[in-house]
Parts: structure tokens; sequence; C-alpha cells
């Protein structure tokens, strides 16, 4: 298919640059995959659009403060780099910029207690870097101390502002080691779980570490041809065998954003039933694919021309959601990561 099929234009002031207040008041689309239908609804009345008995598969990853700015130790020139992950031998990969082209063994300084030093780097950006940090300290536990929210740059152009390290950050999270939320699940509230528990609907949980790159639009002109980064993703036994026993029982299985639905097919791949599975995933959901991890979707609006807006009309269709994204562009929804969310069943 013709990656210009999965563009649009979005007014700018579309763009969501703060959240919701509070979280569940956000808007909600709720779109019917089978009939086209749309209803206008709001985060808060989910519980009533699930059925008892629904399983909603929520992604526990946590956001890590993950950007760092500093400056060249040689020139005091301005540097800022985005961690990725940590490599073997405590060396850290990154994207990284800076003025002019630092050499290998070049120091870079990030506030008053962290320095990197410069160990390999590639045309695309990513450098490796050695950083000088006591034995004793993680690299979260680094990155708590020196790094800011991972702030997507379609927000006040990427800087950490007043409340985003709670803001961009699910309520339930617990694994470190995104670059990125997972913002289906910021729409969540402790409230608004509560009621879903109340009425029969209960969660499962599963980890994906989300990377940058789940973000890069697609570059190339069939989207065949595009090739997503692998992330790391965890599916523990307890939660498969959970989560085909509420299938067999007429449940749906309602994965809480792109990353849970990712992880899913993933697991369900081999055998067309979800089996554990840890490691990692680059798989790349295309109009054409047989979902059997999921039934129903919970997510946000996504850039035009992406993989994740490729995934969602894999699941829904390609004209229903061209269809349903001109209805919210006309009713004025909010996209992206702090903006409203989207039903598909």
């Amino acid at each position: 298919m013709h990656t210009a099929d999965f563009d649009f234009h979005l007014p700018d002031d579309l763009i969501a640059q703060h959240p919701v207040e509070p979280r569940d008041q956000s808007r909600l689309m709720v779109l019917n995959r089978r009939t086209g239908e749309i209803q206008h609804r709001t985060f808060a009345e989910l519980p009533n659009l699930l059925d008892p008995g629904d399983t909603l598969v929520k992604n526990v990853s946590r956001v890590i403060p993950a950007r760092l700015i500093g400056r060249r130790e040689s020139t005091g020139g301005k540097w800022e780099g985005l961690f990725l992950r940590e490599l073997s031998g405590g060396t850290w990969e990154m994207l990284a910029s800076t003025r002019g082209r630092p050499t290998i063994g070049e120091r870079f300084v990030v506030g008053q207690g962290l320095a990197l030093t410069l160990e390999g780097r590639d045309d695309t950006g990513r450098w490796i870097v050695r950083p000088d940090k006591p034995a004793s300290c993680s690299t979260v536990e680094i990155l708590e101390s020196h790094g800011e929210t991972p702030i997507p740059p379609y927000i006040r152009k990427g800087r950490e502002g007043p409340g985003d390290r709670l803001r961009y950050q699910t309520v339930y999270a617990q694994n470190p080691g995104s670059v990125a939320a997972p913002t289906a699940g910021l729409h969540f509230t402790d409230s608004l779980l509560e009621k879903l528990q109340g009425r029969g609907i209960f969660g499962v949980d599963l980890t994906l570490h989300v990377g940058i790159g789940t973000f890069r639009p697609i570059e190339v002109d069939e989207i065949e041809n595009h090739v997503l980064h692998e992330e790391w993703a965890e599916l523990s036994p307890d939660a498969a065998t959970t989560l085909r026993k509420r299938s067999a029982a007429g449940g749906r299985i309602v994965a809480v954003g792109t990353t849970s639905a990712r992880t899913l097919e993933t697991a369900a791949a081999p055998t067309g039933t979800i089996q554990p599975f840890n490691g990692p995933t680059a798989m790349y959901l295309k109009p054409g694919h047989t979902f059997r991890g999921l039934d129903a979707l919970i997510t946000n609006f996504h850039l035009p021309r992406s993989s994740l807006l490729v995934l969602v009309s894999a699941l829904a269709g390609v004209e229903p959601i061209r269809a349903a994204y001109a209805e919210a562009i006309r009713e004025r929804y909010r996209f992206y990561s702090y903006g409203d969310a989207m039903l598909i069943v």
C-alpha cells in the first residue's frame, strides 16, 4: 500500500500541548469496526462501554527521564542527548546532537555531577557513550537525578514543563524502561480503574518498553518497505493463561494502546493463541493482518504517515479510520500524546 494513503492534514491548534485534567475527562470516540458507526463520549464513560467479563490489557512500562541537556567539556557548546538503552559493558546508546563533530574520547557534562565520554557514533545520530558514574548507581538512578521527561517534539518543542514528570506517565506504571509514554493509558485514573473492576472488567498487565522508533514516520513510498526497530516486551505465563481463560469464557480482550496490541499479537503469532513471551519484538501490524490476540483497542489519535496509524487501520480498516480521523478533525478532537482517545470495538 502507498504511504500517502496514511497521510492527512492536521491543524496545528489540534495538537494537544497540555493534558486534560482530570485524566478521564478527555473525549473518547467510539468506532465500530464492522458498521463504521461513530459515537462521541468521554473517557470516564468507559465502564459503560465495555461488558462484564472483558479484560483490559495494560502496558505497565514506566517512562524514564531520558532527555539529557549539557555541554561539550572542550568548548562549552550546547549538547543534548536522548538515552535509548544500556549496552553490555556499562555503555549507553543515545541519540545526540551538538555543533561540530566531536571526536572519540571527548567528554560532555550534564549538570554538576554527570560526565559522558564518547566511544563511538554513526551517521544516523546514534552515539555510544560511557557514563562516569559510581558503580553503586544504576542507570535509572542516574537518569532520575540528571534527566528530563522526554516530551515529544510536537509538545512545547520537547521541553519538560511543570507536572510533566507525573502527567506523562500512567497511574499504573511500574517497570522503568520507556523513552516515550504508552499514551492510551494516560486517560486512566485510580477511581476509573476501580469502577471498571466493580463492573466485572478486570485488568492484565504486560510490559513493552517504548522506543523512539515507534513514532518514526514512514519515509518510504510503500508501507511494506518500512522497518520497525525492536522493542523489548514481556507477557508472563500467568497473564497469558488468564487471557486464554477469559477469552474462552466469552470475554473480549481489550488492548490499552498500540504497544499492548503489538505485544499481544507477538505472543499469539506462533500458535494463533496467546502464549507467554519475553524478548524483542519488531512486529509491524499492517492491513491484511489477522488479529488473534485482541478483540478491541483503546488508542490515541496518531501522527500521519506513522506505523501506529497503519496499525489502527489494520484493525478497523483503512476507510473507516480515514473517515473517523476526518470526523475527529471536524469535531475538534485533541490529537497525539496529550490528546483524546478512540475505542475501536
